[in-house]
């Protein structure tokens, strides 16, 4: 069968039972009964002003962005300044070890800019050491994939920003140094998972007295990481890939067994500009990110959504919520079964995800099927020039690979779980210098041919079917902090509906397990569910606004 033919699928098998979980009811931490009189920092959620604005997955971030872009930086300044920034006070989503998508639309060429900057393994990193071997895969220095953040960044700086990298990592290293405040959700990402941090080189940089989490509320400071971005400053990125840095990460992984060494590092992965992929959703340009992101899947549950019927599109109506459950299954399906070589993939004549004859047929075939039976993290900026940024990167799992650099002071990624393990004709099997799957989507949309929103989440695979329900949302109408904020599901590929159930209405449960999916219920705002940064234009304003469901901020500079 060609690789770009539709593939026959199953529906979810349907149960005779209702099977529906939900997740046990956490205990009652003391230490954070202890808070109850301590004032925790509420980010600032939505944000407008006229001359700049970036919302971002933490409130340090976005003020490191507000900060350049005061200075003079366009939205590439404030992003890269963001994204540093990001490392230093949201470490257990991404930092200077993990890698970094972005997509830019540069006002000055007018075009729009895919940045891939994939990791890629290390040429050590043998097949028959991990076949088996699925924990070393997630944790510990082996699970380790060469870092591209610091080469994506610099690049996206030297090529499309206005201020240099000295200035730009000031945020950071004050952040690093002088500490932030840390919130509930990081205490309790911190908490979930002491029993692998406690025993890791992560320990002693990142757990109070190496044994337990920092109490949200209290402050957290990194000398050694700041100390390492104020030697980023002066001596540029190259030292951290060919210099006394990459030696130091040499020496940590020869100690540790792990596989990355100063050949894997000093070919540096400076990104690839690509194409975005491109699309239209209610009229409007869409520009996403190619492969080896996920930007295809999101063109797919679009154009299949856009092909129901319009009362079946309403996703807060019963049927309409079954019917996007479903939507968000068959793309999931077909993008594992269609697997492409992201070089490769400007050269596929027939891209059958992106074709709307395709989803015309799938949005049948799904009404059919319904109506015949009755969590990486994100930012966002735009300036009055003009430019535009959405950038999602990411150590993979929270807290990575669960290991510092003692030296440097910052997490290594855990990208080696991101490969293909036993198909070798696939294009992301583990092999030297190979790239690993991804799941980002930066998402840029356009209104009459000028920059109207940028957007992204992380999640993973729950990054796509978060951005599309806020697409929608706009489009109906609502205002872009109700459409962040409201409530979300997602449906996995074996039929698995996750949904914040409680926001939701309360016959839905039933009906998508009369119509054979499993139900899984979360809390309110879950953490599960993405978490969209977004900023808009809107006449002469720019709009920003952080998700509630983590730690975000927007913020703005006016004239």
């Amino acid at each position: 069968m060609n690789a770009n033919s539709p593939k026959k699928t199953t529906a979810p098998k349907k149960t005779s039972r209702a099977t529906t979980r939900r997740k046990p009811r956490q205990e009652v931490d003391s230490e954070f009964l202890e808070l109850s009189d301590h004032r925790i920092h509420e980010p600032q959620r939505v944000a407008v002003a006229s001359h700049g604005m970036i919302s971002t997955a933490h409130h340090g971030a976005t003020a490191a962005g507000v900060e350049v872009m005061s200075d003079g930086g366009n939205a590439v300044d404030a992003a890269v300044a963001a994204a540093f920034a990001l490392g230093v006070c949201e470490p257990a989503a991404s930092g200077l070890g993990g890698q970094t998508m972005m997509l830019i639309h540069h006002a000055a060429t007018g075009r729009t800019i895919a940045l891939d900057g994939s990791s890629r393994a290390p040429n050590r990193a043998n097949i028959e050491e991990f076949r088996n071997l699925r924990a070393e895969r997630r944790r510990g220095h082996r699970a380790t994939t060469v870092p591209s953040t610091p080469a994506v960044l610099e690049y996206a700086l030297r090529t499309y920003g206005k201020l240099a990298l000295p200035r730009i990592l000031e945020p950071s290293i004050r952040l690093a140094e002088k500490g932030y405040e840390v919130s509930v959700l990081q205490y309790r990402l911190t908490r979930r998972e002491l029993k692998y941090l406690r025993d890791s080189s992560a320990a002693p940089l990142f757990l109070r007295d190496a044994r337990n989490a920092w109490r949200a509320g209290s402050t957290f400071r990194q000398p050694v990481l700041a100390e390492t971005l104020r030697r980023l400053a002066k001596r540029g990125v190259e030292d951290f890939y060919q210099g006394e840095m990459a030696r130091s990460i040499e020496k940590d992984m020869e100690r540790n067994g792990g596989f990355l060494r100063m050949d894997d590092l000093s070919q540096i992965p400076w990104p690839v500009e690509r194409n975005p992929l491109s699309g239209r959703f209610q009229g409007h340009r869409v520009f996403t990110m190619p492969p080896p992101g996920a930007g295809r899947t999101l063109i797919e549950m679009m154009n299949i959504y856009q092909h129901l019927p319009k009362p079946m599109q309403n996703i807060d109506s019963k049927l309409g919520a079954v019917l996007f459950a479903e939507t968000i299954r068959r793309a999931f399906l077909d993008r594992r079964d269609r697997p492409f070589d992201p070089n490769l993939y400007s050269q596929v004549t027939e891209k059958t995800m992106l074709s709307a004859r395709y989803a015309t047929r799938v949005a049948h075939q799904i009404r059919e099927r319904i109506v015949g039976k009755g969590e990486t993290t994100h930012l966002s900026a735009m300036d009055q020039e003009g430019n535009v940024v959405a950038l999602t990167q990411s150590i993979e799992n929270v807290y990575g690979s669960c290991e510092a650099n003692p030296e440097l002071g910052f997490l290594y990624n855990n990208y080696l779980s991101a490969f293909e393990y036993t198909d070798m004709s696939h294009p992301y099997y583990l092999r030297p210098n190979a790239v690993p799957w991804a799941s980002v989507a930066p998402t840029i949309v356009f209104r009459a041919d000028r920059p109207w929103l940028a957007i992204g989440s992380p999640g993973s695979e729950r990054i796509t079917s978060s951005i599309l329900q806020v697409l929608i949302r706009l489009e109906g109408k609502a205002e872009p902090l109700a459409a962040v904020d409201a409530p979300r599901l997602h449906c996995s590929v074996n039929g698995r509906v996750s949904l914040e159930a409680s926001r939701m209405r309360s016959d839905l449960p039933d009906a998508l397990q009369r119509h054979g999916f499993e139900v899984n219920h979360l809390e309110p705002y879950s953490f599960y569910l993405g978490c969209v940064q977004l900023v808009m234009r809107r006449g002469e304003e720019l709009v920003g606004v952080a998700d509630p469901r983590r730690d975000g901020a927007a913020g703005g500079v006016n004239g």
